[in-house]
This record gives C-alpha cells, sequence and structure tokens, in this order.
C-alpha cells in the first residue's frame, strides 16, 4: 500500500442540493414496495407492475412489459412507451430522467445510470444526466448507459457493451467503449402471393 494521499476528501461529499423529487417517506415506501412486491409477482403478473409503478409516478405505456427483478430508483423519474420491454435484472438508476421510446427491449443484466461524479472536485460532487432511448432501439443483455446518452431509434447496442456517448439512429453498436459498427437493415416482410 502506497502514501499517497487521495485526491478526494470524502468527508465534504455533499448531495444535500439534490432532489429526488418525493420526500424521504415516500421513497422509503416506494423501495419497500419495490423490494417486497415486484420478486413476489409472477410472471404473468406484468399488470401488476405497471400499475405499482404508475402508482408512483412512472408513465408507463400500454402494453409494456417489465419482468420482477427489474428494479427502479425512483419511478416518477422514468418513462416507458407503448409496447416496450423491460428484462429481468435491469436496473434504472433514475437519479435523473431516463425516457425509453416505443417498442425498445431493455434486455436482463442492463444498467442505465443517469448518476456520477466530478472526478475533478475534491468533494467528489454528484453529477446526473438524463437517457433518452428512442423507439424501437434495442440494448442487449449486460449492458450499461451512462448518464447523458442518447440512444437513436432502431439503433441495437450489443451485448456487454458500454455507451458512454450518444448512439445514432440505424445503427448496430457495441463495444467498450460502443461504437457505432454497421447499419442495421429493415427487411420488408415476405410478399404473399
Amino acid at each position: 500500500m502506497t502514501n499517497d494521499q487521495p485526491f478526494v476528501d470524502l468527508r465534504k461529499y455533499d448531495q444535500s442540493w439534490f432532489d429526488r423529487g418525493r420526500p424521504a417517506w415516500y421513497i422509503l415506501l416506494w423501495w419497500l414496495v419495490q423490494a417486497i412486491a415486484f420478486p413476489l409477482t409472477p410472471q404473468p403478473l406484468n399488470i401488476l407492475r405497471c400499475a405499482l409503478l404508475r402508482l408512483f409516478g412512472a408513465r408507463i405505456g400500454k402494453g409494456v412489459l417489465i419482468r420482477p427483478t427489474a428494479r427502479f430508483t425512483y419511478p416518477w423519474k422514468v418513462t416507458i412507451g407503448n409496447y416496450s420491454w423491460i428484462g429481468d435484472n435491469v436496473v434504472l438508476y433514475s437519479l435523473d430522467q431516463i425516457h425509453i421510446g416505443e417498442h425498445c427491449v431493455i434486455s436482463q443484466k442492463s444498467y442505465l445510470c443517469t448518476g456520477s461524479h466530478d472526478i475533478q472536485d475534491p468533494a467528489f460532487g454528484l453529477k446526473t444526466a438524463s437517457i433518452t432511448i428512442e423507439n424501437g432501439a434495442w440494448v442487449a443483455a449486460d449492458c450499461f448507459v451512462g448518464s447523458g446518452v442518447q440512444i437513436g431509434a432502431n439503433a441495437v447496442i450489443g451485448a456487454r457493451s458500454s455507451v458512454f456517448s450518444n448512439m445514432p439512429s440505424g445503427q448496430v453498436c457495441w463495444g467498450s467503449p460502443c461504437r457505432p459498427k454497421t447499419l442495421r437493415i429493415k427487411l420488408d416482410p415476405p410478399r404473399t402471393p
């Protein structure tokens, strides 16, 4: 172990300015409901999970599928469009707004993280920025999407990618850091004679 002095002094950390959007008792109530109700709801009771999220302020479209192991830090900061899917063990760390469009898939174990810290600040100050995932995008299994990122419509983010910058519409992207690699082609359905 070295004797180098730390660049930060965590005793100075202060997030008293941060607005969670609801009072502390409400947040605690949500965390209890999520810890108890979500994991205990059988897979077919998706309608109950959507109703609970709506009750706590999430804007959830019609036909949305949410797995029982998905986690939402502050649901009142989450919008999910019609017919989108949220997979098993997905975390929506919604310190800031998370907007997911229509017909999107956020696959299992993906982590959408709207929070970070200022590494130049000796007090390690909290920073937040929203995440937007546009219509028809697919974030494949075990991806990390960082704060301030926008994923374009119909983009595909390959499994285990780390997304730290915006990804363009209609592109297949992967890697760590994630980069656009190829155009996503829409195939027309076969014609019937």
